[in-house]
């Protein structure tokens, strides 16, 4: 936990998605102070045609390596969400030349009783974690 869904235009190789995989979770990791095996990624190609991702009026050039971040996560606050826009933007922009005029995030918030692990249990409120 959280949860990241990443999705991106189809025509990087394996190893550019792992690289990919890697910095985001390094931002994570730093931001949200979530243990280093706290790593839940699916990451989706798309055709060009099949994600469209304007500005919203607010002139952010965008290129073929734009990626879209949602991240489902508990609370945070404006200060985490805030440091991880910009490490997210640094480590991906370090690690994979993506520029941060290519990086949108969007965080969804749900509480402890939303999240199971596995085992048919609520693991935050059983105390398991």
């Amino acid at each position: 936990m959280p949860l990241l869904r990443i999705d991106t235009i189809a025509g990087r190789s394996p190893n550019e998605i792992k690289k990919l995989g890697d910095a985001v979770h390094r931002a994570v990791l730093a931001a949200l102070g979530v243990p280093a095996r706290d790593r839940y990624q699916i990451i989706t190609e798309h055709q060009r045609s099949h994600l469209i991702a304007e500005d919203t009026g607010l002139d952010i050039p965008r290129t073929d390596k734009f990626v879209l971040i949602q991240i489902t996560t508990r609370p945070r606050t404006r200060a985490e969400k805030e440091k991880l826009y910009e490490l997210l933007c640094r480590e991906l922009q370090d690690s994979c030349g993506i520029a941060p005029s290519d990086v949108m995030v969007s965080i969804v918030q749900n509480t402890d009783e939303d999240w199971s692990f596995g085992h048919g249990r609520a693991q935050f409120l059983t105390g398991e974690l």
